[in-house]
This record gives structure tokens, sequence and C-alpha cells, in this order.
């Protein structure tokens, strides 16, 4: 499908997975990544003199430049996410969110590279109205909560790429993702899904932040991946946003308990209040559901993977790691 390809952040959970699915359809492969969250070990298990690994920073100005040229499709994928770290390191966070997009975006246009851009769920904020659609309104607390920054961020970098779409021409089709999980993720920056799996398999307690009665869904890597080579492929939703997310609907009590039940595991689950288990600035969210019938609708794409299955996932290489 394409010959040379560039992806930034292409050593994370998305990025790695998208990397070895992308190898079947393309002469080129150049990831970009600063290796902050992403590790190259996720790159292990893909053998290919195909890939050209380059560590660095879409904040390099040059460096995306010079990398820019003769690529067919540019997947923007680096970001600093992770409510953790948005609240750990909120200025650096704000400048790759804001500034490095705007560097892809830019470099891209010059010439005339589509791109993909992901975004996020965190976009919608705390609209109480569920599940989101694409036109859902963006419901968020005070500038002063840094909790809202990467939100912030995000809703920017899509109305740039808008700006540069009406004013460069540049093609481009966003992803938003709603709690994209599965092997080669991490939990150091308050992901919760390896975090619980991680403390499963030793036999720990899961830490369980509040009550534990807010409520997610999930998607494995790989679904979401197969959903973004679905957009890319079909030049007429260029333009165009969509929820990327699973279908079911759980609250992190339950999950904990799923995960104790599915890895055999003799962990309790432990409570912690917010203001221990985070810095100041937090906000919960208490239900994030993703609509994705305009993705089902415009493509062919479907959920494969159960959240049981995606546990046991995670559970396998975590313990393939130990």
């Amino acid at each position: 499908m394409f010959n040379k390809v560039l992806i930034t952040g292409g050593l994370g959970l998305i990025g790695s997975h998208l990397s070895e699915i992308i190898l079947d359809s393309c002469q080129e492969l150049i990831i970009i990544d600063n290796v902050s969250t992403g590790k190259i070990e996720n790159l292990a298990a893909i053998k290919s003199q195909k890939i050209r690994f380059i560590e660095g920073s879409v904040l390099n100005d040059a460096l995306l430049s010079e990398n820019m040229k003769n690529v067919d499709f540019c997947f923007h994928l680096a970001a600093s996410l992770g409510v953790k770290k948005i609240l750990d390191f909120p200025i650096e966070s704000l400048n790759t969110n804001l500034r490095g997009s705007e560097n892809v975006l830019l470099h891209a246009s010059r010439v005339n590279t589509p791109v993909f851009l992901a975004s996020t769920s965190e976009i919608y904020g705390k609209n109480p109205k569920q599940p989101l659609r694409e036109d859902s309104d963006r419901v968020l607390g005070s500038p002063l909560n840094v909790r809202w920054s990467y939100s912030e961020a995000k809703a920017l970098d899509e109305s740039m790429a808008q700006m540069y779409a009406d004013r460069f021409g540049l093609k481009f089709v966003i992803g938003r993702f709603f709690n994209t999980v599965g092997p080669r993720q991490t939990g150091e920056y308050g992901m919760v899904l390896p975090r619980f799996v991680s403390a499963a398999i030793l036999d720990q307690d899961l830490e369980v932040y509040g009550d534990g009665s807010q409520t997610r869904v999930f998607c494995h890597a790989r679904d979401a991946v197969s959903a973004i080579m679905k957009l890319v492929q079909d030049e007429s939703l260029y333009g165009q946003i969509f929820n990327i997310g699973g279908e079911q609907e759980i609250s992190i009590k339950d999950l904990a308990e799923m995960v104790i039940r599915v890895t055999d595991s003799k962990s309790k689950i432990k409570f912690i209040p917010y203001e221990e288990a985070y810095s100041n600035g937090f906000e919960e969210t208490f239900r994030r559901v993703p609509d994705t019938t305009k993705l089902r609708t415009a493509t062919d794409w479907k959920i494969e993977w159960s959240l049981e299955e995606i546990i046991l996932d995670v559970a396998r290489s975590l313990k393939f790691k130990k």
C-alpha cells in the first residue's frame, strides 16, 4: 500500500503494534521515538531490514524536515500521555503535545504527506452524556486544573490539522482512542490494566483509586491498529474524526475482580483515596464510553478481542518477561 512510512512514537503501545502490521504493506519504515515512555524492546519481535529507528524528538525541526521527505504516509502517535505523567510533568507534556504535533503537521504539509493524527477520549472531558459521539460537546473543568491540559492540547492538535488542511491542503484523518491496552503497555504512568495484571501475577494488592465505581471501556491495541489501517486506506474518510474503542463497559472495581479471577491470583483489592494516588490537579472522569457507530458504518471494522482475552494476553506477555 505504501512505499515509505514514518511513525512518530513507534516504540509505544499502539506504535509498536502498528509497526508490525505496516511492514506487510510498505518497503521502508522510519520510526522516530525519544524513548521516554516507549521501549526499544517493543520492536524486538520485529526483525526486518525495512525498519530504520531514530532516537529523537518531534520537537526537533531538522529531524522531522529531513525524515518527512519522500514519505507516503505519516502516523503521528508521539505524545506525552497518562494522567500521572501529565500531572508530574505538565509543562514538558504540554510542549510535546502542542509544539510536537504542530511540527509534524507543518513538515507533512510542506511535502504533501498525509497524516493519521492520534487523538484521545480525553477530548470529551467530563461530558455526562454517554456514549460519546464524535460531535459530543467538550465539558472541561478549570484551565487552572492541570488535569485538563492534555485534553486542551489534543483539541488544539485537531484544530491545527484542520487549519493546515484549509490553508495548505494537508490530508489527514484523526482517531480518538479510548483506553487502548495490550502487551507492551507500561503501568508506570497510571495505566490501570497493566498495573492490575502486574500486581495479580505477583499476588500483590490491586490498588483501586477512589471507590472503583468509575467505568471505562477497553480496546486491544491490535483492534485499534486494525481501525487505523481501515481509515488510512480510504481517502474518502480523510478530513474526518473517528472514535476508536471497545464495547464492554466495566467499573474499575469489577475490572480488578475480573483480573484476579482470570489470572487465578490470590491478590486482594485495596482502595486508595485519590489524594494519595495523585498530586494536586487531579479530577476524575466517572464514565467514559465510546460510540463507534461512525467507524463501524464507514468501514467493516469490528472488535475481535474480548476483555477477558485482553487480560489473558497482557498476563502472558508479562509472565514471559519475568
